[in-house]
């Protein structure tokens, strides 16, 4: 019988196969192209996953980990000094930045690919949490909770199709002519609550 394998190493397989998923795309993918692409034998992915679905749990929840993690370096996210349309486009330039550009589309894929119920997420957490977040941003800000979450509800929705319109088209003045107003609404929202 196998050795259970260590939590650090199962997170350092779930981030190279991420990595591989932000190169090569969700939509189709199977545990042995996955393996190749890794240069790895599918053991490797088998010893550290049941199967496919519990691999794509644990890339979705890592992947939300991730996401916080970058949220909560974004610099201002709590300080109510800040305008949020400030935190909006610093984290607009990272995700689409060359360090998180394809780590982006991967996200947008598997939204996606939710919506369309081809790939059923194992908790709403993955949308939901960065809604939750970015309220609790509105709410340092102070907004009350239920205008904060709705209010985050929109800014997020706003923002992740934005990001996919300018992945997809490329229109980039455009796209961002429309993320300027997004945050000029959203300065607007806290500028009442004070």
């Amino acid at each position: 019988m196998p050795r259970p394998a260590s939590p650090e190493r199962r997170r350092e397989v779930t981030d190279a196969v991420i990595g591989q998923l932000a190169r090569t795309g969700i939509g189709s993918f199977s545990l042995r192209t996955l393996a190749e692409g890794l240069g790895q034998s599918t053991r490797v992915l088998t010893h550290h996953f049941a199967d496919k679905n519990a691999l794509l749990t644990a890339v979705l929840q890592r992947l939300d980990e991730r996401q916080h993690k970058a949220l909560r370096a974004t610099t201002g996210w709590d300080d109510p000094a800040v305008p949020v349309s400030e935190v909006v486009r610093s984290a607009w330039h990272r995700n689409l930045g060359p360090e998180e550009r394809d780590m982006t589309r991967l996200i947008r894929e598997i939204e996606g690919l939710a919506a369309a119920g081809r790939l059923t997420l194992p908790h709403p957490g993955f949308v939901r949490g960065r809604a939750e977040f970015v309220a609790s941003c509105l709410v340092h800000r102070g907004l009350s909770d239920e205008a904060a979450l709705t209010c985050a509800t929109l800014l997020n929705s706003a923002f992740s199709s934005l990001q996919a319109d300018l992945l997809i088209t490329g229109d980039r003045e455009r796209v961002e002519t429309a993320l300027d107003a997004l945050c000029a609404w959203i300065d607007a929202q806290v500028g009442r609550a004070s």
